[in-house]
């Protein structure tokens, strides 16, 4: 039985998990009750590091949420990078509560993987969206090109992606995680023929909840 924790986080799970318990040993010497709160790290440390199972809905017409947590905005923007021009972007705010793995939203083929250094700036604060620290992956699918974009935050300040451009994944596939609350972002063209199954304010999971559906 496959253990429900992320590989991207064992030298946080040892170094920080693994710390908090020897600590909370030492403080039972004291008092079994001061060891508390080093067990409550330790906890925190596992649960973050958490990757459930998850099960994408049937249909390949359907792209699914690439991350848990909150829809925070929908909006056409220009994304010159790799869909080169208006995308529609959809925005999910991931507290550090949330499951942080990242999922392939549709099946595709890595055609892009570009990480832009930058600032890091809290995730709920607007400049966020341009000037932080960010990675692109940009796929094409049977319905036309699609990007995730994985943004780091004030305390999430390191991006996994182990995929590599001409690797394939399926839709609702691991493709890495940013460490400690985040930002992920859905695009794909302006002109692509999608409704949006989604709101803003909704809560989502990563795999599982169907944010566009495209059109016959």
């Amino acid at each position: 039985m496959r253990i429900p924790l992320t590989p991207h986080g064992v030298r946080e799970m040892l170094l920080f998990g693994g710390g908090a318990l020897l600590l909370a040993v030492a403080a039972c010497f004291v008092h079994p009750v001061a060891a508390l709160p080093f067990v409550a790290v330790a906890l925190f440390v596992l649960s973050f590091f958490r990757d459930p199972e998850r099960k994408p809905p049937p249909g390949e017409d359907v792209a699914v949420a690439p991350a848990d947590g909150r829809v925070t905005d929908i909006a056409e923007v220009e994304e010159p990078h790799f869909l080169g021009g208006k995308a529609l972007r959809i925005g999910i705010f991931l507290s550090v509560f949330n499951v942080h793995v990242n999922r392939a939203p549709l099946a595709g083929t890595v055609r892009f993987v570009r990480l832009v250094p930058g600032r890091f700036h809290d995730v709920r604060d607007p400049r966020c969206k341009d000037e932080n620290e960010s990675n692109l992956v940009g796929f094409e699918g049977a319905r036309g090109p699609f990007a995730v974009r994985q943004i780091a935050g004030m305390i999430a300040r390191r991006i996994v992606c182990p995929l590599r451009e001409g690797e394939a994944a399926a839709r609702g596939d691991r493709m890495g995680m940013i460490k400690f609350g985040s930002r992920t972002e859905l695009l794909v063209p302006a002109g692509a023929k999608v409704k949006v199954e989604t709101a803003v304010g909704r809560k989502v999971k990563g795999g599982e909840t169907v944010l566009l559906r495209y059109e016959p």
